[in-house]
């Protein structure tokens, strides 16, 4: 899928682009391609795959309506799917949820080039950073960071009650929801939409919509270890 396609296929599923969010999204794959060969971002680095399977793959849960708000991005990596989200639905207000410093350099960057406005880098783990910002998100994404069990307790304490928990998945996605369910219900969540979907490539995407219904028990998130050792 190439930069101009992207416009059309976005406008098919209710994502209206302007020329000027074309063109940050070329700028943004640009970089992308210029700093993958000095670190790690990315696996994927031919132009049309990285409009497919990065922009277009992360503009696909927008078409929920469900993205809103406040929004955070745990495990943001590359800025998938935050920074993409922010180019598609600049009202959102953005923080990028990273760990890795070089991946933090990276992100800073690309919001400077492109001039995004209200969306900020945070180089913390996300069960550190809950500490300060429980509770207060409208809403959380995720994209390929954990197994659903384990990043549920990363994430939904993050979400405000009334507030969504957004995992992006493959195709397991639907197997980790029905594994998840336990973990959903001590945290406070319940499952409110699936989305199944293909890219063109034929490549199977489940984008999960969490509402959250309860406080998250003050014990969670654990220490990550036990997070990783024994899921919930």
């Amino acid at each position: 899928m190439g930069i101009a396609e992207l416009l059309d296929n976005c406008a098919e599923i209710g994502i209206e682009l302007n020329q000027d969010q074309i063109a940050q999204f070329e700028t943004y794959m640009n970089l992308l391609i210029e700093w993958n060969q000095k670190i790690n971002l990315t696996a994927i680095d031919e132009p049309e795959e990285i409009v497919e399977k990065h922009f277009y793959d992360c503009i696909l849960p927008l078409s929920s309506g469900l993205i809103q708000g406040r929004c955070a991005d745990v495990g943001s990596g590359a800025g998938f799917p935050g920074i993409v989200f922010k180019i598609a639905k600049p009202d959102l207000d953005l923080v990028l949820i990273e760990p890795t410093g070089k991946r933090c350099n990276f992100l800073k960057h690309v919001i400077s080039e492109l001039g995004l406005k209200n969306i900020t880098v945070v180089n913390e783990r996300s069960e550190d950073y809950v500490r300060k910002q429980r509770e207060s998100f409208d809403t959380v994404s995720a994209r390929a960071v954990a197994n659903l069990s384990v990043l549920a307790e990363l994430c939904v304490p993050l979400v405000k009650k009334g507030g969504v928990f957004a995992p992006m998945k493959g195709s397991a996605g639907e197997e980790e929801a029905e594994n998840a369910k336990h973990a959903m219900k001590v945290l406070g969540a319940s499952l409110e939409k699936t989305q199944r979907l293909k890219l063109p490539c034929g490549d199977e995407r489940i984008n999960l919509f969490y509402r959250k219904t309860a406080n998250t028990p003050p014990e969670y998130p654990r220490n990550y270890g036990r997070i990783k050792k024994q899921p919930l």
